[in-house]
C-alpha cells in the first residue's frame, strides 16, 4: 500500500501555491506546480497533467509532467472523449485498470497502451458545484492506482480547483458546462456510429471502433465528425425507407 503522506507534506505544497492567484497566468503555473507534486507523492505516477478550458472554450491541458500526458490528452481532445472528459463531465473520479482491456472510450486506450501508459486516474475539479476540469495521474503498470492514490489525488483536485475558481472569470462556468454537454453528446454519437457499423458490417464493437477511427485518420477528420456524418446518413436512410413502405 502507498504511504499515507503526512499533514505536513501536504501543507508544505499548498503553502508553496499561497498567494498564487494575482492573475489567471500565475493560477495555472501554480497548478502546474500541482501536477508535478501529485506525480511525485502518488508513487506509482509516471506522468500527471491538469485538463482545463482556455480563455476561449477550448479544451486544453495546462499542466503536464511529460509529452506522455500531452499526447494522451490531444487523444482525448481529438475523439472528443476519454477518462479525463468522463471525470469532467460527470463530476466523478474515473479509473482504467488496464488500458489493454477498457473499452469504455471508443479507441482512446489502444492509444495510450500503444504510448506506454497502461493504468490511469482521473478526478474533477469542481468549485461551488462547476466542473472546471479533471487533474489526471498515469502509471506505466496496470492496477496502479487504487483507493487510497483515488483519496491523495481528490485532495489535489480540491486544491486545485479552489486555485482555478478564485481566478476564473464569472461567465467562464456557463461556457464550460456548455462545453461538458458538448463532450458528453460526442461520446453519444460515436457510441451510435459504432452501432451503426457493427449492424451493416456484422463486426464486432472492438472492430466497429477501429473501422471508425481509421476512417477518420484517412480522411483527416476528426472521430466525431466522420461519426455524426455516419450517423446521420443512417438515419436518412432509414428515412426513405419508412417512406417507400
Amino acid at each position: 500500500m502507498p504511504p499515507d503522506p503526512s499533514r505536513g507534506e501536504l501543507a508544505t505544497v499548498f503553502a508553496q501555491l499561497h498567494g498564487m492567484l494575482l492573475s489567471r497566468d500565475d493560477a495555472t503555473t501554480a497548478v502546474s506546480r500541482l501536477a508535478h507534486a501529485a506525480r511525485q507523492m502518488i508513487p506509482a505516477a509516471a506522468g500527471a497533467g491538469v485538463s482545463l478550458l482556455n480563455a476561449d472554450g477550448t479544451r486544453v491541458t495546462t499542466a503536464a509532467t511529460d509529452p506522455v500526458v500531452e499526447a494522451a490528452d490531444a487523444a482525448q481532445y481529438e475523439l472528443g472523449m476519454g477518462p479525463c472528459l468522463s471525470a469532467w463531465a460527470m463530476q466523478e473520479p474515473q479509473r482504467i485498470e488496464d488500458t489493454t482491456t477498457e473499452t469504455r472510450w471508443a479507441g482512446w486506450e489502444a492509444a495510450a497502451a500503444a504510448s506506454g501508459i497502461r493504468s490511469v486516474l482521473s478526478t474533477p475539479l469542481v468549485h461551488r458545484g462547476q466542473a472546471l476540469g479533471a487533474l489526471k495521474v498515469y502509471a506505466t503498470t496496470p492496477g496502479a492506482f487504487g483507493p487510497d492514490a483515488e483519496r491523495l489525488l481528490g485532495l489535489f483536485a480540491e486544491a486545485a480547483a479552489t486555485l482555478l475558481g478564485a481566478a476564473q472569470p464569472v461567465e467562464t462556468p456557463t461556457r464550460l458546462n456548455e462545453a461538458l454537454k458538448t463532450a458528453l453528446a460526442t461520446r453519444e454519437t460515436v457510441g451510435l456510429a459504432t452501432g451503426v457499423l457493427m449492424a451493416r458490417e456484422h463486426l464486432g464493437a472492438e472492430a466497429a471502433r477501429t473501422v471508425l477511427l481509421e476512417t477518420a485518420r484517412a480522411q483527416g477528420r476528426r472521430v466525431a465528425e466522420v461519426a455524426a456524418e455516419l450517423v446521420e446518413t443512417a438515419t436518412d436512410r432509414e428515412d426513405h425507407q419508412e417512406e417507400d413502405h
